[in-house]
């Protein structure tokens, strides 16, 4: 049987438990005979250095669907500017994002910010909602990005095309509350085993296993 084209998130699917990536992902990956978009709420260089590291195309949905890559293409959706309005009054509510003074998980993000889950969400949501923003919760950062902006609408409106592919042709695997609009616009979904009650209710099945050991259950391979 011929391979689906993939999409496919990175924590909590292609991840461990712990956020560590195991070497039959990585093998699965490389292996797959269709394109791969790895997609995913962390900033653009962590999924196009996985890509390289894997040793497949760098097509990629970065940043909840605010910037990806494919066909040599680099595409921006939302608001970078109402961001940063979000970024300055956070900065001055004295409110921490909670990643350290060096803050990795937002030094590269650009078209949106993302904050500890410790957080109040309803504080985070308000705030977004005066800079005409929302939040959107991946099970492991609460991230603040432009209404309508979605790993789906970036599969959609720009990856798929730019690969010559429909977005029904694709299969989805993903976990969290941001791969809804993927699952709802891939032809197939699938939502692992640790997947939150939004995910699974958009998919069109759920695995038995968890986290990476569910993805790859996901494709067939466990």
């Amino acid at each position: 049987m011929t391979a689906r084209p993939l999409a496919v998130d990175i924590d909590g699917t292609l991840s461990r438990a712990d956020s560590s990536i195991a070497g039959a992902v990585f093998d699965a990956l490389r292996a797959w005979d269709a394109p791969v978009v790895i997609a995913t709420g962390k900033s653009m260089p962590y999924p196009i250095a996985l890509a390289q590291f894997v040793g497949i195309e760098p097509n990629v949905i970065a940043e909840n669907g605010g910037v990806a890559h494919a066909g040599d293409e680099v595409f921006f959706e939302g608001d970078p500017e109402a961001v940063d309005g979000f970024r300055a009054a956070f900065s001055r509510s004295g409110l921490d994002a909670g990643w350290g003074e060096v803050d990795l998980v937002n030094r590269w993000r650009e078209t949106e910010f993302a904050v500890e889950r410790t957080l109040p969400r309803e504080r985070i949501a308000a705030m977004a909602a005066e800079h005409g923003l929302e939040v959107v919760d991946t099970g492991f950062a609460y991230h603040v990005k432009s209404p309508g902006v979605s790993k789906g609408r970036a599969l959609t409106d720009s990856v798929a095309p730019a690969l010559g592919l429909d977005v029904s042709e694709f299969l989805a695997v993903g976990d969290s509350e941001n791969d809804v609009e993927l699952f709802e616009a891939a032809g197939e979904s699938v939502a692992v085993a640790n997947a939150d009650e939004h995910a699974k209710a958009a998919a069109d099945r759920v695995t038995e296993r968890s986290n990476a050991d569910g993805f790859l259950e996901a494709v067939g391979l466990a």
